[in-house]
């Protein structure tokens, strides 16, 4: 089996980066929280090989010198190995930021031996807190994990041109060494779902554990704004095309739709080991809205919801309660929904972004306790 391998940034991932960008002194060293217990549970239980891949500008000149740098970066290296985290090998380029060389990250001079077939780098991964870390794991063939600032938007002010470069390549922004362990500890849980009948073409794609990447396409406007909330507040990549009869009314589109995303949530759940099961309540504006779920492999659906309005956008406000029954079915789960409000919009908005909560809590696993939640020993 061909050698997966983590490729590891030191400076903001390993070892908190200072002001000025110089871990040049023992004062200036401070490990990123949680990189001890995290990565050293990564070292023992998963089979990656670990090398780290390092920028240090002008690194043995004047500004810089290799007696300033070496002294606080093995003290680094000491206090990592004993927790058991070695390096297979150490990349350090030395050349400036404004030098452009291929030696530098994004480019990879220094990591061509890696790039020779002999690894898996379809299954390896660059850990990174800049955008040159997860545009060196495109150019190699891999994927990134981006320890950002603020994981919804990266850690670098980012135009929509530089963010659709890299934007498949990112399997993971955070800034949590946690999170990093259980994307590489856990097995991903994606569906896939084509549902066809002489009235709808429906296409679903869903990974459980994305980001919140959506993208959607039903030829209604507000079915699309509400599973989009769906998607990106469930912290689930959720991408919704749909080719319904349109032409005759709304119905057919909203309940196949929601049939098939809940057999896709049914599908990426897999066994359910480990799975918190249950989940929220969420306030918008004058709306409350109690949402409670349980991917408990039975469908039922309470509902607690009234609305005056007759359509909201494009959507008849009576195809909501359908929505939900059929997703409910499809994935086989219970819901018991309850709304109030004066605002029928923010009402049915915040339900969509509380069942996506919902979600959220119920599919997190426990790394820790692998267990079906369940005594009756299925679900």
């Amino acid at each position: 089996m061909a050698e997966k391998i983590l490729f590891l940034d030191r400076d903001g991932t390993l070892i908190l980066e200072p002001a000025d960008y110089q871990v040049d002194h023992i004062d200036k060293l401070n490990f990123y929280p949680g990189v001890f217990r995290w990565l050293a549970r990564i070292v023992r239980e998963l089979d990656y090989t670990l090398v780290m891949v390092t920028n240090q500008d002008g690194l043995g000149t004047q500004s810089y010198p290799e007696t300033s740098f070496w002294p606080t970066h093995n003290a680094m290296l000491r206090a990592l190995e004993a927790e058991g985290i070695t390096f297979a090998e150490q990349v350090i380029d030395r050349t400036f930021a404004a030098d452009n060389q291929p030696t530098r990250k994004p480019g990879t001079k220094l990591v061509e031996h890696y790039m020779s077939g002999k690894y898996d780098l379809a299954n390896s991964y660059v850990v990174g807190d800049r955008l040159t870390d997860i545009q060196l794991a495109k150019n190699m063939g891999a994927k990134g994990i981006w320890i950002a600032t603020d994981p919804e938007l990266g850690a670098e002010e980012l135009d929509a041109d530089q963010l659709a470069s890299v934007d498949e390549t990112i399997a993971l922004r955070t800034t949590d060494w946690e999170d990093i362990y259980r994307l590489l500890r856990l097995d991903s849980r994606t569906a896939s779902v084509h549902r066809k009948t002489k009235e709808t073409d429906i296409r679903i794609e869903l990974d459980l554990d994305g980001t919140g990447k959506t993208k959607m396409d039903t030829g209604l406007g507000f079915f699309d704004h509400m599973l989009d909330q769906l998607g990106r507040h469930s912290g689930c990549d959720l991408r919704v095309m749909v080719n319904g009869d349109l032409h005759i009314d709304e119905h057919h589109t909203i309940e196949d739709t929601a049939i098939a995303l809940g057999e896709a949530f049914g599908a990426a759940l897999g066994d359910k080991l480990g799975i918190e099961r249950y989940g929220f309540n969420l306030v918008m504006d004058e709306s409350t809205v109690d949402v409670r779920l349980d991917f408990g492999g039975r469908p039922w659906l309470v509902w607690e919801c009234a609305y005056k309005r007759e359509m909201i956008g494009d959507m008849p406000t009576e195809m909501f309660h359908h929505f939900f029954k059929s997703f409910s079915d499809g994935a086989k789960c219970n819901l018991a929904i309850k709304a109030k409000g004066q605002n029928e919009h923010h009402m049915i908005e915040a339900t969509f972004k509380a069942l996506a909560k919902s979600i959220k809590a119920a599919k997190r696993r426990d790394v820790d306790n692998m267990r079906l939640p369940s005594t009756k020993g299925v679900l």
